[in-house]
């Protein structure tokens, strides 16, 4: 039997129908605009997120760069989550290629910014300070187990900003889960915000690739910063194609995933050891701290068995339900669990 990799969703294979489609995909030059492949799955982007335009990066780390390059200049402010993947995940990219200044505020256990914290960021004109251009969110939160922000607590903290003259940039890497969770349009998720992205290479089960949605100017001036950052792919329909086969195909089956996140969740709460809420599980992440050893060497007991997780540090594991992992897989990967707490 093969190991079952619950490390993230990111380690998901394309579909059948995703490789047919690379390889039938209508190519030509995206640095001219003229990949016909990209063009669509661009169009189709920006109308699922309800947005004017949007613009195909090789990555989520990459359409977040291009977006804090867009709205920020050097020496600007842009307020985020402690917990978020931008602060933490994203090798400093936004301080060190565009010189824009982090002010993190603590997220709460829901990943969601209290709009008052956001409020004390603004700090009027003065000399002193950078003036804050950007204030970002996170939907849904990685680092905070998946958490979901609703279409209400994104507008509580978008109208702080827009107040302020400050924009608002949602990273939604996982938007369509956070949308399906909620039950809900990916539109409302992202109505308040002036732009947004999502990756294809995560629970949708693309090879790579993430779209950057927003209005027509904000994503002209975006595609040349894409351009200064080495994100031109050329003849990229090859990897766009598939992206169009996911959102056809792939979202509404995410649910699946979040089921079995909360069947994994519930099995690894009655085990001696481990601390998990199953009701705070609300998409693909399952978020467990290690209470009976180090979190590291339960990890390294799981791969020695077969079961691939993921370690955050401190008493964090985190398991991911994805494309690929099916129910005989969670309760497989339950016993291994069981297999290596002590005693």
């Amino acid at each position: 039997m093969g190991s079952i990799d619950l490390r993230s969703d990111t380690v998901t294979l394309p579909t059948p129908e995703m490789r047919h489609a690379m390889a039938e995909a209508a190519l030509g030059d995206d640095v001219f605009g003229e990949d016909p492949t990209v063009n669509r799955l661009e169009q189709m982007a920006a109308e699922r997120l309800g947005k004017e335009a949007a613009l195909f990066t090789a990555s989520g780390t990459m359409s977040n760069l291009v977006a804090l390059l867009t709205f920020c200049g050097r020496g600007d402010e842009m307020v985020l989550g402690s917990e978020s993947h931008i602060f933490n995940n994203e090798a400093g990219g936004a301080a060190a290629l565009g010189g824009v200044h982090p002010r993190t505020v603590p997220n709460t256990a829901a990943g969601w910014l209290e709009p008052e914290a956001v409020e004390a960021c603004f700090r009027g004109p003065n000399i002193h300070y950078p003036p804050v251009r950007l204030v970002c969110l996170e939907n849904t939160h990685n680092r905070c187990g998946g958490a979901v922000l609703s279409p209400e607590q994104t507008r509580a903290v978008a109208a702080v900003a827009h107040r302020h003259g400050a924009a608002v940039y949602l990273d939604g890497a996982r938007i369509f889960n956070a949308a399906v969770a909620l039950g809900c349009d990916a539109r409302d998720l992202a109505r308040e915000v002036d732009a947004v992205s999502f990756c294809l290479s995560k629970g949708l089960a693309c090879p790579a690739g993430s779209l950057l949605c927003g209005s027509r100017d904000f994503i002209a001036r975006a595609r040349r910063n894409r351009k200064m950052v080495g994100g031109g792919m050329r003849q990229a329909g090859v990897l766009a194609a598939p992206g169009i086969v996911a959102l056809e195909t792939m979202v509404n089956r995410l649910a699946e995933d979040h089921e079995n996140a909360r069947v994994l969740a519930q099995g690894l709460c009655d085990l001696p050891g481990l601390e998990v809420d199953p009701r705070t599980v609300r998409t693909n992440i399952v978020a467990v701290a290690v209470t009976c050893l180090p979190a590291a060497e339960l990890q390294a007991r799981l791969e020695q068995r077969g079961l691939r997780a993921s370690y955050l540090g401190g008493r964090r594991l985190r398991l991911v339900t994805h494309y690929g992992i099916e129910r005989e897989d969670i309760r497989r990967a339950l016993q291994i669990v069981r297999e290596c707490l002590p005693g």
